[in-house]
């Protein structure tokens, strides 16, 4: 094991980065006074009491994955985990994120990421070209750590950050590899060692030629449907008119605050409490009612 660097070992200004200024426009990583939405609306003291309390708590490790909690990938990694850092959080943020999908859930990973606090250690897989070229990624973006494959998935957290992101290649191997499990033994080893204050396992890399271009900085798709049949788009909320009305499954939604500011049965879009629009039905579900799933083209209408 490596002796741990300073109490905070992501870059600080001074070391490739640029000191915190102005966030860039539309970024959610740093809402103005006046861009910010009402504490009402969203989860903004909620996301700020997180913050602050992981300035005086250990690293935790966020799962997030398409492995889902039915067979034994998930419980494989967090044995893995356990063993490595038994004393580190790990907490399961999704394990039913966009299926073999790094372009949805790039999105979903960046709108989420902002909610925890510096130092979390993302532990992000959706690899669906495990065991090929791509290669494996450590990315430090806002004094936030992910660990992950280079497909894309970063690409939202790194473009939204506020101070710019490193980027490093995974040079450490494990003496036993598989050809399909690296989020167990590969990526949840070296997310281990970061929550532990280790050195990235890794060689700095230049960033350039990885960015995915033809990617907006908000997704007019849906990205991910809940439990309750709520469809979340991959655009933010602060980027739509407030009183636009949405296009989505055929149908025109229109905005309200929440729930119950529609009647029973009504489709409605609202900002949910990590930013992003979300359509929904009171008391149905959006997803059979609008004929919605990942990857369903939603349109804004003036």
């Amino acid at each position: 094991m490596l002796p741990p660097p300073h109490p905070d070992p992501l870059p600080q200004a001074g070391e490739g980065e640029i000191s915190p200024a102005a966030p860039k426009s539309g970024a959610s990583a740093g809402l103005t006074a006046k861009e910010a939405p009402p504490a009402e609306r969203g989860g903004a003291p909620e996301a700020s009491l997180a913050r602050e309390a992981g300035q005086r708590r250990q690293p935790m490790i966020v799962l997030f994955t398409d492995f889902g909690l039915a067979g034994p990938y998930t419980g494989q990694v967090k044995t893995v985990l356990h063993l490595a850092a038994p004393a580190v959080p790990v907490i399961d943020l999704f394990a039913d994120a966009p299926s073999r999908n790094p372009r949805a859930a790039a999105y979903l990973l960046a709108a989420y990421a902002e909610w925890f606090p510096p130092r979390t250690v993302f532990l992000a897989v959706i690899d669906p070209g495990v065991g090929g070229a791509r290669a494996p990624l450590i990315a430090a973006a806002d004094d936030r750590w992910f660990v992950g494959p280079e497909n894309g998935l970063f690409e939202i957290v790194m473009r939204r950050a506020v101070r710019t992101p490193r980027l490093w290649d995974i040079t450490w191997r494990p003496a036993l590899l598989s050809a399909s499990f690296h989020g167990r033994d590969l990526f949840a080893p070296v997310a281990a060692r970061l929550a532990l204050g280790e050195t990235p396992p890794g060689k700095l890399r230049d960033p350039a030629g990885l960015e995915r271009n033809d990617w907006p900085d908000d997704l007019a798709e849906i990205v991910y449907v809940d439990h309750y049949g709520n469809a979340m788009t991959g655009l933010r909320a602060g980027t739509i008119p407030a009183a636009a009305r949405l296009r989505a499954g055929g149908r025109e939604v229109p905005p309200a605050r929440t729930f119950s500011a529609v009647p029973p049965g009504a489709a409605f879009w609202y900002e949910n409490s990590t930013g992003l629009a979300e359509i929904a039905v009171n008391g149905g579900r959006a997803d059979a009612a609008l004929g919605l799933a990942i990857g369903s083209a939603v349109e804004i209408l003036a």
